[in-house]
Formats: structure tokens, sequence, C-alpha cells
């Protein structure tokens, strides 16, 4: 396993993982039902949306197999594909830039995304213990699945 810890300035409660090299563009029509499941898949991105509007630590794992994982210590877990053509994956700030700017094998790959500590925020929401973890790793093209919900904003 390959880990990246980052540290996210997630502006607008987001931040990207994607295709760099297919120049994707963030997605500007979200529902509330793409809030509530904090995480948003479209062609070559995937969005996801942390509970702080503000700086949040990020482990992003790259993985050979599924990693597999333990609901227990998640308050949401979510499941997508992302899909790399180019292999040039990136985890991009909102309104920032770069982050983690790392060559792959070109191919699809299966993602699954961890929440904890959504509960742990400040009455005003910019202190917390909140974390996350992108854990990524080859594999075909599966629908988006809510695998665990944490209640909506």
């Amino acid at each position: 396993m390959e880990s990246h810890e980052l540290k996210v300035f997630a502006d607008y409660h987001q931040f990207y993982v994607w295709d760099a090299g297919t120049n994707p563009e963030a997605p500007e029509d979200w529902t509330d039902g793409d809030v509530a499941r904090r995480v948003i898949v479209r062609s070559h991105v995937v969005v996801v949306q942390p509970e702080r509007n503000m700086t949040v630590p990020v482990r992003i794992e790259i993985h050979a197999a599924d990693p597999g994982f333990n609901p227990g210590g998640w308050d949401h877990i979510a499941q997508c594909s992302l899909d790399l053509p180019t292999g040039h994956l990136q985890v991009h700030e909102c309104t920032g830039g770069a982050l983690l700017d790392r060559t792959l094998a070109p191919g699809t790959y299966r993602m699954r995304v961890l929440f904890a500590g959504l509960g742990t925020l400040s009455s005003d929401g910019l202190e917390g213990e909140d974390r996350y973890v992108v854990a990524l790793w080859p594999g075909p093209a599966q629908p988006f699945l809510v695998v665990q919900q944490y209640p909506a904003r």
C-alpha cells in the first residue's frame, strides 16, 4: 500500500480526486441528494464533501486490491468508481491547486471514501476532529453506493 497524508483546504465543503490528464471540470449541478451522500461522481472526477469548510486531514491510500474495511470506526462510507484513462491521478482543492499528483496505470479504479469524527465539530463548524480516507485500487466499474449513511447536514 502507498499512503499520502494531506492537509486539504475544503473550501465550499469539497475537494476533488480526478484524472488530471482529461482536464476535468468540477460539477456545478449538485442536488440535495448529492449533498446528503457526501460524494459526487462524474466523468473522470469524484467530489468528496468534508463536513468542515476548513483545512481537514485526508489520507489517500493506493492499493493493489480491495483493502477491505471495518465499518465500526467510520461515520459515513461511500464507494464508487473513478475512470483514469490517462492514469494522471490528482487530489485537487476546490479553490487551490493540486496536493497530490501521481501517475498510476491507466484504467478504472474502485474508490472507497471513509468519513470519521463528523459529530465532533464545534457549534460554529470551524473546529473538529473529523478526518477522511480515500482508498483506491484497480477494478471494474461498479455503481455508486453509500454503505453507511451519516445524517444529512
